[in-house]
This record gives C-alpha cells, sequence and structure tokens, in this order.
C-alpha cells in the first residue's frame, strides 16, 4: 500500500488551497447521498488498495474494484449493503500485472480493466488494458480476458484514469503528471493483434480516477483535492466544468456513477476503505448532455491550447494542480516516493 502523504505536507497543501481559492468554504466534503445510494466499507481485508470503481449494470448495489497492485490478476465485487465481498474474478493468461489502476464498464457489458500505471515516471513503452464480460451470476470465477497493448502516441505516460463511453464504446485515459497531464483517445475499436495507438485530445489536471456518466452527456475526473464535472461534446471533455463536493480522503483513488447517474461514488486505498456517496452537483446534472458527436479523425490535431473545450484551466484549477505540487514535494523530502521493477 502507498504511504499517506505526511501530516505536514497535507496541512501545507490544504493551506495553500484555502488561501488560494479565497474561498476556505469551498473545501471538499461529502453532501448526503441521494436515495437509493448509500456510502459503504470494503470490509475485505485482501482490498487493501482499492484503486478503481465501476458500478455493476446487472447486480444492482454491487460495485467492482481491484487493487493497486501485488495482489495478482484479481477483481472484486463488493456489495455495497453490506461493504463484503461477492465474488472475485481471476483473470488469466495475462501474465502479472503491473500496475492495475482504473476498472470501467463499456456498453457492451464488458469490464475494461486498466494496468495503465507507470510509477517509474513513465518509462514503459507500452502498458496494457484486460477486458471481460461482467459475469451474470456473482461468485468466484477464472476468466481468460482479451489483452490490449496501448502505446501513446508522444511517448510513455503515468496513468490512472481510464474511462469507457457508454454510448460509443471508445476508451479514454487520462495520464498523471506533475505539470500537465493529458486525456487519450484511444482506436474506435480495440485491437488484440498488435498495439493501439492512444492519441492526446485535451489537457487536464492531476488526474486519480474518471467515470462518464451513464448517458455519456458528461465526464468526472478527480485528484487528490478535487472532483470536477464537464460536458462532453464531439470527443471531448468542454468548458471549466463544475466542482463536485468529493470528501477528504488520505489517498483519493477512484470514481463512478451509479447506474442512474444522480450519485457519484468516491474510493480510496486502505484497509477497511470508504467509499462515500455524494450526490451529483446541481449545475453539472443541469449541464447541456449533447450527443457524443464525432470525435476527429485519426491524426487530426487536439483542439487549441490543448485544455478541455480549446480554453485555459481556471484559476481554482490551478491551485488545485498547485497543492498536489506541494504534497509531491513533500513526498520527495521524505523519501518515499515506491519504485517497482519494470
Amino acid at each position: 500500500m502507498r504511504p499517506l502523504l505526511p501530516a505536514a505536507a497535507v496541512a501545507t497543501a490544504v493551506a495553500a488551497l484555502a488561501l488560494l481559492s479565497g474561498a476556505a468554504a469551498a473545501a471538499p466534503f461529502a453532501a448526503s447521498p441521494a436515495p437509493g445510494a448509500s456510502s459503504f466499507t470494503i470490509s475485505d481485508p485482501r482490498i487493501k488498495e482499492s484503486s478503481g470503481l465501476a458500478a455493476s449494470k446487472i447486480h444492482p448495489g454491487v460495485y467492482w474494484t481491484h487493487n493497486d497492485s501485488d495482489d495478482g490478476p484479481y477483481v472484486y465485487a463488493v456489495d455495497s449493503a453490506t461493504g463484503r465481498t461477492v465474488a472475485r474474478v481471476t483473470m488469466e493468461g495475462i501474465g502479472a500485472p503491473r500496475d492495475v489502476e482504473a476498472i470501467s464498464l463499456g456498453p457492451d457489458g464488458q469490464l475494461y480493466v486498466g494496468d495503465i500505471g507507470d510509477n517509474l515516471g513513465g518509462t514503459w513503452d507500452h502498458v496494457w488494458i484486460y477486458r471481460f464480460p461482467e459475469p451474470a451470476q456473482l461468485g468466484d470465477v477464472t476468466v481468460k480476458p482479451v489483452q490490449f497493448t496501448v502505446r501513446y502516441a508522444d511517448g510513455p505516460r503515468n496513468a490512472e484514469a481510464l474511462m469507457v463511453h457508454p454510448v460509443t464504446g471508445r476508451v479514454y485515459i487520462a495520464s498523471k503528471s506533475e505539470d500537465k497531464g493529458g486525456l487519450y483517445e484511444g482506436p474506435e475499436q480495440l485491437s488484440a493483434s498488435g498495439s493501439n495507438e492512444f492519441r492526446r485530445v485535451a489537457d487536464v489536471p492531476w488526474v486519480t480516477d474518471g467515470a462518464f456518466s451513464p448517458d455519456g452527456g458528461r465526464l468526472t475526473l478527480r485528484g487528490y483535492f478535487f472532483a470536477r464535472t464537464f460536458p462532453w461534446k464531439d470527443g471531448k471533455p468542454q468548458g471549466e466544468g463544475v466542482r463536485e463536493d468529493a470528501p477528504w480522503q488520505g489517498q483519493a483513488e477512484s470514481v463512478t456513477y451509479t447506474p442512474d447517474g444522480k450519485v457519484l461514488m468516491f474510493g480510496s486505498e486502505g484497509v477497511n476503505s470508504r467509499v462515500v456517496a455524494v450526490p451529483v452537483a446541481a449545475g453539472a446534472a443541469a449541464s447541456p448532455s449533447s450527443a457524443p458527436g464525432a470525435t476527429p479523425g485519426p491524426g487530426s490535431p487536439p483542439a487549441a491550447g490543448g485544455a478541455p473545450g480549446g480554453g485555459n484551466f481556471t484559476v481554482g484549477a490551478m491551485v488545485l494542480v498547485g497543492a498536489t505540487a506541494i504534497v509531491l514535494a513533500g513526498r520527495r523530502l521524505v523519501g518515499r516516493g515506491r519504485r517497482r521493477d519494470a
């Protein structure tokens, strides 16, 4: 499990965030969940580094998750009513996953598991996505997923967010960078033979996970200190987005929508980690929900400036990036950066 952030670094980052934003009241705290969606605690001691969440479409109240690393090729189904694991899927034929960071459910009824992390600073020339049908029956089962090789058009990246669009089925990955992360679009159809090139289509802040709304009209991105929801149009997030009331979590790692699109579920790493239900911000829910639209063809350039909607980030977003940088500096000072062998 990743060490939690040093207390001094966290305090400094939060203080800087409040000072620079000029609105301490904007510090994120979870609101009461909407009826029918409740927060829960993951009780399975095997799940120590829950790093992704995906709401089941065929098993009401069940959420799929996985460990970050050092666990094996496993995906777990957790019942939100009890916090207990009701299924463990073993993926065979893929070798040992390196750094599994995200999971998403596609419109084809299949789970996409992103082995996309790279804590060596973006040095692996390829990463992987595993895909298998969501099990119709809950229970321990072994599956043989389709394995896809992923390469980025502009070189290796470290990433923690993978999102499958619920209408088009297109796969997106958000890279994780102190300076400027990127949203990468996969090919229209993933191929199990050869490599799948992902192209940068927008800039994003420091992102640890993301999720599309069930209708495909919105994209929510979360980081350590923020969550924002953007209208989705023409294959890109648009405008400045709307702030979501993400809870404070020591290792904020995951987010997904409930199947009705009314609630966001925020997860974190750690033993007995809490998944917090937060109603979607009113402004986000009211955002125009346009059809996905045609995405740019291969080789087409990103929008001017590269930022969502072709504009620059708001001051608030930049503050969040700065606060994250402070925390990262604290991590370096105490020598807690984790390294793995490739």
